[in-house]
């Protein structure tokens, strides 16, 4: 917990892909307690934030944990598509050409 709570940008990829542990909300919490306002963390994540609450199974440490994540937040929303696959689906009716 003392290595990843004081690196300089703590990069947290695709949360939520796999099963987390009972504990995983708490932990969560406390590491960006720890990280709040000295260090710079990257989260990515496929599951729209309405869901972390019972993606990780404590809806309070979630609720303290998006207070502390959000504030001086930057939120980039790249879409419903996967990027990677965006030169292979066909564009919808209304895409852009």
């Amino acid at each position: 917990m003392t290595a990843l709570a004081t690196v300089p940008l703590l990069i947290i990829d695709d949360l939520g892909m796999r099963k987390l542990p009972a504990t995983a909300a708490e932990d969560l919490l406390e590491l960006v307690m720890r990280r709040y306002e000295r260090a710079s963390t990257l989260l990515t994540s496929n599951r729209p934030v309405d869901d972390w609450g019972k993606l990780l199974g404590d809806t309070a440490a979630v609720s303290a944990l998006l207070d502390r994540l959000l504030h001086h937040a930057h939120i980039v929303k790249c879409g419903p598509r996967s990027y990677r696959l965006r030169h292979h689906i066909l564009p919808t009716e209304g895409d852009a050409k």
